[in-house]
């Protein structure tokens, strides 16, 4: 039997409940329309900030409405200001918080919704806000381990190449017209280096021209199917560098599964949620391995167990809290042990990249030195 709207409403009053179905529709997409515009300016420190402070005062007794109320008269940013707002309002018209959460999907994860959704019911939002935050904060310390592993050893390879293009440029050229009368007899990598030097002098803009060029196809490439697929699956073969992106989405998705697990979150929300918290495909598919087992009535750990790059310790860890009923604790320690494991894999990187890195620079800058100094000695010799 069909179900109309009306049904639900007296049939004096339909014309009304249309007219407010009608105005709720507009306003929702001219709310879209608006927020689509300042997505841009809500950063995780803003989340992160109304995360917790909702949690302090929930835990307060402070209810829903008037803590909203409260964060949105200290938040200092206009554009998260605008969607507390947008969330005070839903709450208002009776629309549970994770709906209203849900209307802003670049904010707030699908494992956040997922999440109030669970502690609505069961009484236990402040606890869950605390618990998000934290993961929060987690997820930030590790990108800082991430940036401070890696942005030493990039400095030092632009500065090495900046070192590189200014003696080809600049220091060359002064050189050329004295060398030219011992050209036959110059050392080859000078030699090169000349013709090298010649060349971004008078032909810069070729050079500028097929890098863009270059960049551009790699770009569209890269965020193609195919290509993407490609470095996805490079990410968890190439030696040494697989470990750290493993490692990383097991951070990343574990801590999800086992804190929504542990709060009430269905396992197939669950597993939804963490396809959308790793960036790779090849680890999505995985996941959708999982959720195909948990379908079928498998469980967890099949699917973790058919996957070969999942550690086995993984494996194991993951069948024994799937048999003991203790699947959410052991995700949560899973993740924290990884966290801590590469943690301390990126701080070695990081030491062994940094003398390797200078180890390369001298060499690169002694095969400079040493092309332009050999010529000299010739020269002198030959004018004594």
């Amino acid at each position: 039997m069909a179900i109309e709207l009306n049904d639900f409403q007296p049939k004096a009053d339909s014309n009304k409940s249309e007219g407010s179905l009608l105005d709720r529709l507009k306003a929702d997409k001219k709310r879209s329309t608006l927020f689509a515009g300042f997505m841009g300016g809500v950063t995780d420190k803003d989340r992160m900030f109304f995360t917790e402070q909702l949690s302090l005062l929930l835990e307060t007794g402070t209810s829903l409405l008037d803590a909203l109320q409260a964060i949105a008269s200290q938040t200092e940013n206009a554009a998260f200001g605008l969607v507390i707002d947008d969330l005070i309002e839903t709450v208002k018209e009776g629309q549970p918080f994770s709906y209203a959460l849900a209307q802003h999907p670049k904010i707030f994860s699908s494992t956040y919704i997922n999440l109030m959704s669970a502690s609505e019911g069961g009484g236990f939002m402040p606890q869950v806000l605390a618990e998000l935050l934290e993961m929060d904060e987690k997820r930030q310390r590790l990108n800082a381990t991430l940036k401070s592993a890696l942005s030493y050893p990039a400095f030092l390879m632009l500065f090495s190449l900046g070192v590189v293009i200014f003696v080809l440029v600049v220091v060359f050229p002064k050189f050329a017209e004295m060398f030219a009368s011992i050209h036959d007899q110059l050392p080859a990598s000078t030699k090169v280096l000349m013709w090298t030097s010649h060349f971004l002098i008078n032909y810069w803009y070729a050079v500028i021209g097929v890098l863009i060029t270059f960049c551009f196809v790699a770009y569209r490439w890269l965020i193609s199917e195919q290509g993407g697929s490609v470095v996805d699956a490079l990410k968890l073969k190439t030696p040494v560098i697989k470990h750290i992106f493993i490692e990383l989405y097991l951070i990343q998705s574990l801590r999800v599964m086992g804190l929504s697990l542990g709060n009430g979150v269905s396992v197939m929300d669950t597993l939804s949620a963490c396809r959308d918290v790793v960036n790779n495909r090849v680890y999505k598919n995985f996941i959708r391995t999982v959720e195909e087992g948990v379908e079928e009535g498998k469980g967890f750990s099949q699917g973790f167990n058919q996957s070969e790059f999942i550690p086995s310790i993984v494996q194991q860890m993951v069948t024994t809290g799937e048999a003991s009923g203790s699947l959410p604790k052991i995700m949560q320690r899973v993740s924290s042990y990884y966290e801590r494991q590469l943690e301390q894999r990126l701080e070695t990187l990081a030491k062994t990249a940094e003398p390797l890195m200078l180890l390369v620079m001298g060499v690169v800058v002694g095969l400079l030195v040493s092309s332009l100094i050999l010529p000299i000695f010739k020269l002198s010799k030959a004018v004594g």
